[in-house]
């Protein structure tokens, strides 16, 4: 039989913080190692340091508990080698770098010098939290909702603008700018947008393609515009199935010295430990099409 042929890849996640990659990569590893669920990729082997790390958030996961905060465990560099149906093996670089580290790319300008090596080159997935949505404020339609309500419009004091109150969107597309071009990065490169807490926004009734255009109407048209030569893919994805355990260690304190706020429990964190697949949990949506299979994206961007 002839040797597998093995190829390196890099595939970034990317996101802004909260947009749940950490849950992403705890999932995929979980699925990877589930025989028993069809996937287009399997676990071949894996790079020598990455096994503690995975351990760890898988177990997170497991117990539908929130992952903590990248921001707290710095920047992981996972590699895992996948394997095709035809013995294909391919060397996937997954940097899962905190969302603060993106979000100051935005507000400050800066990039460190490992995240922009991973960015450098390869693919890209953009994990995009759908709930989390922060949306423009339209003139018009607050004039509208005056008018509705009878309500007078009342002088506020003006306040400093800053880069962290700018629409989700145009954090976004500019995080894709900057990843298009020299120093950072350059274009013409395949994209998965992939919406992630997909069970807190299906009830909008609309294909994760269609929630894109009407949510975020300035990424849809960036990307189709094709500028930066961006061939993309929208998908929607739960990771964990449902709404999770909060993490006792992400909570903030309400004010110095005081404790800590209430870690708020997961309305469907009982019915996801007890799946008696832990993997079957995940719900990943193209279209019309639902399934298990995280690796499915993952192959398109590796070509």
């Amino acid at each position: 039989m002839a040797d597998s042929i093995k190829k390196q890849v890099s595939i970034s996640i990317i996101g802004l913080p909260g947009s749940g990659k950490t849950t992403f990569i705890a999932a995929l590893w979980e699925l990877v190692n589930e025989p028993r669920l069809q996937k287009a990729l399997t676990i071949e082997s894996i790079g020598k340091n990455d096994h503690s790390y995975l351990r760890k958030i898988v177990r997170v996961w497991r117990k539908a508990t929130e992952q903590a905060r990248t921001r707290l465990t710095g920047l992981s560099a996972v590699r895992m080698n996948l394997q095709d149906l035809h013995g294909n093996v391919v060397e996937v670089a997954l940097p899962d770098a905190p969302g603060e580290d993106f979000r100051a790319m935005w507000e400050n300008r800066e990039l460190g010098r490992v995240l922009g090596e991973s960015l450098a080159d390869g693919n890209i997935m953009l994990l995009v939290n759908g709930n989390k949505v922060k949306a423009p404020a339209w003139v018009t339609e607050r004039a509208a909702q005056r008018r509705a309500t009878g309500r007078q419009k009342v002088e506020a004091l003006a306040k400093e603008w800053h880069p962290s109150l700018a629409p989700t969107q145009v954090q976004l597309v500019d995080l894709l700018q900057l990843i298009s071009h020299p120093p950072v990065g350059r274009a013409g490169r395949r994209l998965v947008v992939m919406i992630s807490a997909w069970d807190k926004v299906e009830g909008e009734r609309l294909t994760p393609d269609a929630f894109l255009t009407a949510k975020m109407p300035l990424l849809s048209q960036y990307i189709e515009a094709g500028r930066d030569g961006w061939t993309s893919r929208v998908y929607g994805v739960s990771a964990q199935g449902g709404e999770y355990d909060g993490n006792d260690d992400n909570t903030e304190p309400v004010e110095d010295g005081a404790s800590k706020k209430k870690t708020m429990k997961g309305r469907d964190a009982d019915r996801l430990r007890e799946v008696d697949i832990p993997a079957d949990r995940i719900r990943l949506v193209f279209g019309e099409q639902e399934s298990t299979d995280l690796t499915e994206p993952l192959q398109w961007l590796m070509h």
